[in-house]
């Protein structure tokens, strides 16, 4: 009896080494597993998250859109030297879903300023006083990029002959300022940046039938014209890229070539109207701008 129980106890002592061998494999595999699951309640929080502010998004487009609609938006106090941000919306939109973005840029523009006249090694050499300014016009969905570049160059005539102009569009409206900037051409304009506009064209667009989807189509001969002509235009770009834009399949690819790019991750086609960060960005790059050459 002694020995059979010597025996058992060997054997259970010789036994657990394939088992804890198994056991750590469970336990890795439960960890694995774990870790998935943590990795997709994220993935899917970060995308509700998304999702949600470009809800927010489309609702506050809709309550703004009324706004703006007769008439151009001019800067009454602009004046030779001061810096106009002529800012375009895109289809389907008005000039009055820009409102909160002209209110933040020169917010943080004239924060810009204040800090970088804080910064002046020699206050006595202070620059001469200059403002920043918004501007903007509203367009019914329907024209082509060529027709609503005349009606840009016709808001623009209004602008003092010595200010300097930044254009600024969202979808559509980036790429019929960079048309602009291009084929039309004003030596007032200091840069252009695009937010959200899809340089790369969007299949099947043209289906809608009015000139302003079909401008957007892939095979659009004007997104060629643009493409082709930044290579030898000298006016600076940049793409501000929405990260989760569902617009587009791979939103990167649908900067503009050659510019620089700025994407905003977790941010929806419509969100970056709204967004601080983008209208910050967009306040520094006219600041930063101030009295270079192009």
């Amino acid at each position: 009896m002694i020995g059979l129980l010597a025996a058992r106890a060997a054997t259970s002592r010789r036994a657990p080494a394939t088992q804890r061998v198994a056991s750590r494999e469970d336990v890795a595999r439960r960890i694995h597993g774990k870790s998935h699951h943590v990795a997709r309640w994220f993935r899917a929080s970060a995308f509700a998250a998304t999702a949600g502010r470009e809800v927010a998004s489309f609702a506050r487009q809709a309550v703004l859109l009324p706004y703006d609609t007769l008439a151009p938006v001019i800067p009454d106090g602009a004046r030779d030297g001061d810096e106009v941000v002529v800012i375009l919306h895109g289809l389907f939109a008005s000039a009055g879903v820009l409102r909160p973005l002209r209110t933040a840029i020169e917010r943080h523009a004239a924060m810009s300023r204040a800090s970088r006249a804080r910064g002046r090694a020699d206050p006595a050499r202070a620059e001469p006083s200059w403002s920043v300014h918004t501007a903007t016009m509203s367009y019914a969905p329907g024209p082509g990029v060529e027709a609503l570049s005349a009606r840009l160059a016709a808001l623009v005539a209004a602008l003092p002959d010595g200010a300097r102009l930044h254009l600024v569009g969202h979808s559509m409206g980036g790429i019929v300022c960079r048309f602009f900037a291009q084929e039309v051409g004003d030596p007032r304009v200091v840069q252009t940046l695009s937010m959200a506009s899809p340089f790369g064209g969007i299949p099947r667009a043209g289906l809608l039938g009015f000139g302003g989807a079909r401008d957007l189509d892939a095979s659009s001969p004007v997104l060629r014209r643009v493409l082709l002509g930044t290579a030898r235009s000298s006016i600076p770009h940049l793409s501000i890229v929405a990260g989760a834009d569902t617009l587009v399949r791979s939103p990167i690819a649908h900067a503009l070539p050659g510019g620089e790019v700025r994407v905003m991750e977790g941010r929806g086609h419509n969100t970056l109207l709204f967004d601080p960060e983008v209208a910050a960005l967009v306040a520094r790059r006219i600041v930063e701008r101030r009295g270079t050459l192009r």
